[in-house]
């Protein structure tokens, strides 16, 4: 068990802000962390469980313990002719994951390839792109329960999944241990979704490692590496209308895409929105909006968390005044 005081998070988020916390505490194993869920000091501390910090906006110091986790493997669990199911530790990095599952030719996940962070954050956040979504491959998540310290196991219809949302998100008060997928040893491949479509030819069937490598490219070319330039990818969700709002966007804007959502509801882009407001590639001093990607807040350097949620609020409202539709951020912000 790891603990440590005035713990600097500059690395263990993707903005890279200088923000520090008062103790960062991090577990291996499940007993770890059910021992610190007993101790008396951590009962009464401000506590907050983050994965790679690919989903956060720290706004101050953090007063109060970072709990991490440090649970790892990858476990082949069961096979059959057709399908493998892989136990993963809740603090693999979820692209490390993918490519495990490509170069062993089992396939479900490869258009979720270069998507940061961890993979029970990934669980949480219910990760997708490209037409999937982690919930199609998720078997079973193992959580425990901050409440009685108990070990509970969740099957899929259990996580409550939905668009970027899940039970976890809702009940922060289980932590992730383990998540179990389930994947394909002869992958149906899904090529729907934009430049995927393009991808191979009649003559040879495509290969989930193509998909990959397509997918990395893709990804590559319209977000930065938060290594070279702090941003938590896709800073807004898409804004989910009603079939009546949707009539009157498209009476007044006819070139605004829409795709279907649950419950007849429909999905508009927010990519497509904010570039519409014009303030995509634009620079508000230390921060702007990413110039290959209308969605992604970018820190040059030396930001705060309040330029950036400063940031944020202008282009909500820049949407607002122009189609009537408020964005809501997928990224947290943390106080």
């Amino acid at each position: 068990m790891k603990k440590e005081q005035n713990y600097s998070l500059q690395h263990l988020h993707t903005f890279h802000l200088s923000i520090k916390t008062r103790w960062f505490w991090e577990y291996k194993n499940e007993a770890e962390l059910i021992q610190i869920l007993h101790d008396e000091y951590f009962q009464k501390q401000r506590v907050l469980h983050i994965g790679g910090g690919s989903n956060l906006l720290f706004t101050n110091d953090f007063d109060g313990i970072i709990l991490h986790s440090a649970i790892k493997g990858i476990t082949l669990t069961e096979e059959s002719d057709h399908t493998v199911l892989l136990r993963i530790g809740a603090a693999e990095i979820w692209d490390d994951v993918v490519e495990y599952a490509v170069n062993k030719g089992w396939g479900g996940i490869e258009n979720l390839s270069y998507i940061p962070g961890e993979t029970g954050a990934a669980a949480v956040q219910n990760i997708g792109a490209y037409g999937i979504e982690i919930k199609d491959v998720i078997e079973k998540v193992e959580a425990i329960s901050t409440l009685d310290c108990k070990k509970r196991v969740f099957s899929n219809s259990d996580c409550a999944y939905d668009y970027r949302s899940s039970f976890f998100k809702s009940n922060p008060n289980h932590i992730i241990t383990y998540v179990t997928l389930r994947l394909q040893k002869h992958p149906e491949l899904h090529l729907e979704y934009g430049n995927l479509k393009g991808i191979g030819n009649a003559d040879e069937p495509v290969s989930i490692r193509q998909v990959r490598d397509t997918v990395m490219a893709i990804r590559r070319e319209k977000l930065p590496d938060p290594a070279e330039l702090g941003n938590a990818g896709s800073f807004f969700l898409n804004p989910v209308v009603k079939p009546e709002r949707l009539a009157q966007l498209v009476e007044d804007y006819p070139s605004i895409p829409y795709y279907p959502a649950n419950n007849g509801c429909f999905k508009l882009s927010a990519g497509w929105l904010v570039e519409q407001s014009g303030l995509k590639g634009k620079r508000f001093g230390a921060v702007g909006l990413y110039e290959h990607h209308a969605l992604v807040i970018v820190n040059y350097g030396d930001a705060t968390g309040n330029d950036i949620v400063q940031l944020a609020n202008h282009i909500c409202d820049a949407v607002h005044q122009l189609f009537g539709v408020r964005l809501e951020t997928e990224v947290k912000y943390v106080q």
